[in-house]
């Protein structure tokens, strides 16, 4: 009895999670609608995300704390941010953290969530969205995403990349895939490398009794960017692998 007595408590912090972020979303909705009706009027959104995303981690109790090893206004742009991904969290504090506009690539999945839609979809017929579907089921589907993250790249906008292509449920690091490499070595732009030490065990991938909830700190870091200049495609198992790394070693070094 005592053990389904402690599930409460966490699914009346997840109703709490989930109603405050679908409130927020539905109050923002015509602005966000109005904003991203036009490319030019993106990073008004991006910054209206921002403060969205605040509200969404203040109300239910999370705050988040970042190690720097470059400051934020330090990191070089554009460049392909690398994350480890294991909360939808992570999702919402990279916004908290990141001041420069950037762009998302997202599992096609998004699309069945609605009222999700309009940030990956364009508003208005023949505009760019504002970031970007990956639909790796379709290697057509998956060739024309990063094409379009590479046009951003040649714009100066930044691009964000989770390398799993999925949320780990118990915060084990997977194996990264190798589109983010390859895109930052062909443009030369650098990878900054951010880890997501425990966001999984505020907000876990699962069952919606069974899985972790609750209020907490969510602590990452900022790692130092890797340059890709003078790389070529020879080297892109080995960025990959480093960059792997890096976030692993964050990982396991982390005490809470």
């Amino acid at each position: 009895m005592r053990q389904y007595l402690g599930l409460i408590p966490r699914a009346l912090w997840k109703t709490l999670f989930i109603l405050n972020f679908i409130i927020g979303l539905l109050l923002l909705y015509p602005v966000f609608r109005i904003l991203l009706a036009d490319p030019k009027r993106y990073p008004r959104a991006f910054r209206l995300t921002r403060s969205w995303a605040r509200w969404v981690l203040i109300i239910p109790g999370v705050r988040v704390k970042v190690k720097h090893e470059t400051l934020v206004e330090q990191l070089p742009v554009p460049c392909i941010f690398v994350a480890n991904h294991a909360s939808y969290i992570d999702i919402v504090a990279s916004y908290i953290v990141m001041p420069h506009y950037f762009a998302y690539m997202g599992k096609a999945e998004i699309d069945k969530a609605p009222a999700l839609r309009i940030f990956f979809r364009s508003v208005r017929k023949g505009n760019s969205p504002m970031n970007i579907y990956v639909d790796r089921r379709s290697r057509m589907g998956s060739y024309d995403a990063f094409r379009q993250a590479a046009q951003l790249l040649q714009e100066g906008k930044s691009i964000f990349i989770y390398p799993e292509g999925t949320i780990s449920a118990d915060g084990m690091l997977k194996p990264f895939k190798n589109g983010a490499f390859k895109l930052a070595i062909e443009h030369n732009v650098p990878i900054v490398p951010i880890t997501f030490h425990n966001n999984w065990k505020l907000l876990q991938n699962g069952g919606f009794l069974k899985a972790f909830g609750r209020p907490g700190t969510a602590h990452l870091t900022i790692h130092a960017p890797v340059e890709t200049k003078h790389l070529g495609e020879k080297d892109l198992v080995t960025l990959r692998d480093s960059v792997r790394n890096t976030i692993q070693q964050a990982l396991q070094h982390y005490e809470n």
